[in-house]
């Protein structure tokens, strides 16, 4: 039941007319009728003054709610979200996991090629320096 219906039956049911509801809630009677088709909305206070006059919840006055559904459905969501999370939190340590792998992997080609060029220049010098100590040698250096 919307809220305009459920202010229209309420009103009904305590005996009262749009003119005396609007001298309780201080409003005016045209207030009162523009809540009651749904043309306007009572501010805040007004609602809390409405839950008071009629002896209920805000929840039951607006949204026909039993609290304790809300509650327990509140309870749920949470659980949901809490799932939700922990899920990011695995994606997340996943995600990093393959960064640090990828990083990993990178650094060692890296080193690698750093490596590779350190023994080709240690090779070439060794040749180099062979040469020049046996230069009639073919085996170290070709001269053609």
């Amino acid at each position: 039941m919307k809220f305009n219906e459920k202010l229209l039956k309420l009103r009904k049911e305590k005996g009262l007319s749009q003119e005396e509801l609007g001298m309780e809630m201080q409003v005016s009677r045209q207030t009162i009728s523009k809540w009651e088709s749904g043309q306007s909305y009572p501010d805040f206070t007004r609602l809390v003054m409405l839950s008071d006059f009629f002896d209920m919840t805000l929840d039951e006055l607006v949204k026909d709610i039993d609290v304790q559904e809300v509650r327990e459905n509140s309870l749920i969501n949470e659980k949901i979200d809490s799932i939700y999370r922990v899920s990011q939190d695995v994606d997340s340590v996943y995600q990093t996991f393959q960064n640090n792998n990828l990083k990993i992997f990178v650094k060692g080609i890296w080193w690698f090629l750093i490596g590779s060029c350190i023994f080709v220049c240690i090779v070439g010098a060794v040749a180099l320096a062979l040469h020049l100590i046996y230069p009639e040698s073919g085996m170290f250096w070709r001269t053609y």
